[in-house]
């Protein structure tokens, strides 16, 4: 849909502009700190795309035990590309996979090397890690290949929705199903506390509690499937996972490598509601961000989750707040609009008087600030009862919103969603009731414009000043990185998260000068070798 014909509010020029500059202000400090360091995952990640998989008998991936091998050898302060490939130039191991299985029983010398040998190092790991880009590159291209041959859906938003049953083998059919029965993006959620594994498992996985381990195999088991549908129903079925947690680079690079097309990645959610350190994050995030950018990837942010701890009409403000840092956050890593699936979602009390109007609002609210990005639309959960009568009809006031503000990508939702494992035929109501909403009252976007000192206008730009307001007060803390004095202060979904604490914080090591990661020097200029 053209943002021509979209509802738009009149909002202050000058307050969208200084929410821009706010965000800009709170959030350099942390991209700062994000290029002077680097983690397991990031230096993981990079072998991961130098070639390096597989896992040895207990699971354990060899990318892992190189990198732990190198951090307790040398440390990871100047990456682990100049000792990795110091030490093959050496003749420790022929290759990469013998060298990790020689360093999993610490039988090889690690060592920085210094002068001639750390410019030779640096080159060959330039060389393996750019055939992994260029592997990348390819898959981008192929995306568009298809999605020329296939064809996009042709309604907006696009319908996204879940499949989850902790088996990639039972997970395909019901994916192709789905598509059948009308979705263009399928969402395999992760199996419960992927996120807090400091590794990637290997292989197909059939054993995932709510959901299915995200590894590369299941990646491309899951993408060839769909592509055998988008074949049948003449429209490209994209793909989603999730590129969060302790593994975020990894994930994001496998994801890149397999040709996924999505994948959920939130600057603060690993943070807020996993507990994983902050500048863990912040580093991961980065990195991942970048691999999604080069990989022509629309990231999933996560701004639906505040509103599950916090009141949904007093927290609005914390909502536009994390969009807008996370739209900084995405094109300081290279992404564009087009790749920012903003998150926001109906999370307002429905007994509240207004609440409908206020759902407009902030719906309105976030296509106007975010005009040219895919926003995302999360359907109701908090206040899901059971009755799955109301339950219908509050998805169906989810959809009409959607389909009104003009949404990019649309979460059906269920009217057992957040009371039980939704069944298929919960599915197929939820689909028919977003295609009655998306036929019937698609068009009312060119009709739809509220008065502008109406209550829609007026409590959007009400939550927009909040923002502004809550900006200003992150920018006033003290120290050199203020949003990370908010995040400790509980301000994001009423979470205290200190950045000397959390989960994975033992990962981070400062870059040393003279630090080499070819990756990161790929990715930031944009080269091929």
């Amino acid at each position: 849909m053209s943002s021509r014909n979209r509802p738009i509010l009149e909002l202050d020029k000058a307050d969208v502009r200084r929410a821009r500059s706010l965000a800009r202000k709170v959030g350099k400090p942390v991209v700062d700190i994000a290029t002077k360091h680097t983690t397991v995952s990031v230096e993981r990640a990079t072998l991961r795309l130098a070639g390096l998989s597989g896992a040895d008998h207990e699971r354990v991936p060899w990318v892992n035990h190189l990198v732990d091998a190198v951090r307790e050898g040398v440390g990871l302060e100047h990456g682990v590309s100049l000792p990795v490939w110091d030490a093959l130039s050496r003749g420790e191991a022929p290759d990469l996979l013998t060298l990790a299985q020689k360093a999993s029983s610490r039988s090889v010398d690690f060592r920085i090397p210094e002068a001639k040998a750390a410019t030779a190092a640096g080159k060959a790991a330039r060389k393996d890690v750019a055939a992994g880009i260029r592997t990348i590159d390819k898959q981008r291209a192929q995306r568009d290949r298809l999605i020329t041959r296939h064809g996009d859906p042709k309604q907006r938003p696009w319908i996204y929705l879940i499949v989850a049953t902790g088996d990639i083998y039972e997970d395909i059919p019901q994916a192709q199903a789905a598509a059948r029965e009308g979705a263009d993006i399928i969402a395999v959620i992760r199996s419960t506390g992927q996120s807090l594994l400091d590794y990637v498992p290997e292989g197909a996985t059939r054993e995932g509690y709510a959901g299915t381990y995200a590894t590369q195999e299941n990646f491309r088991l899951m993408r060839a499937a769909l592509d055998e549908t988008s074949k049948e129903l003449g429209r490209y079925i994209r793909l989603t996972n999730y590129a969060s947690g302790l593994c975020m680079p990894e994930i994001a690079t496998l994801a890149g490598l397999e040709r996924l097309d999505m994948m959920l990645n939130d600057s603060m959610y690993g943070i807020l509601f996993r507990d994983i350190n902050p500048i863990r994050t912040f580093v991961d995030q980065r990195f991942s961000r970048q691999i999604h950018a080069r990989a022509g990837i629309i990231i999933n942010t996560g701004e639906d989750n505040y509103l599950t701890t916090s009141d949904a009409v007093e927290a609005a403000h914390t909502v536009t707040v994390s969009q807008l840092l996370n739209e900084y956050f995405a094109k300081e890593a290279g992404l564009e609009d087009w790749q920012l699936g903003l998150g926001h979602a109906f999370e307002i009390n429905p007994d509240l008087h207004d609440s409908f109007r206020m759902e407009l609002a902030h719906a309105l609210l976030a296509r106007t600030l975010f005009p040219d990005a895919p926003l995302k639309w999360m359907p109701p959960t908090k206040h899901m009862t059971g009755d799955v009568f109301r339950g219908n009809l509050l998805d169906g006031f989810f959809n009409l919103v959607g389909t009104l503000t003009g949404q990019g990508i649309l979460l059906v939702g269920m009217m057992t969603e957040a009371v039980v494992t939704p069944w298929i035929s919960d599915r197929d109501i939820a689909l028919q009731n977003v295609r009655y909403v998306l036929n019937a009252a698609g068009g009312l976007t060119e009709d739809f414009h509220p008065p502008r000192d109406g209550f829609i206008q007026t409590r959007a730009r009400q939550v927009l000043g909040e923002a502004i307001g809550l900006l200003d007060d992150i920018a006033a803390e003290p120290g050199k990185a203020p949003l990370l004095e908010a995040i400790a202060d509980g301000t994001f979904g009423e979470m205290k998260r200190p950045a000397t604490a959390g989960k994975g914080l033992d990962g981070v090591a400062e870059r040393a000068d003279g630090y080499v990661n070819p990756a990161i020097d790929l990715l930031e200029t944009g080269a091929t070798r």
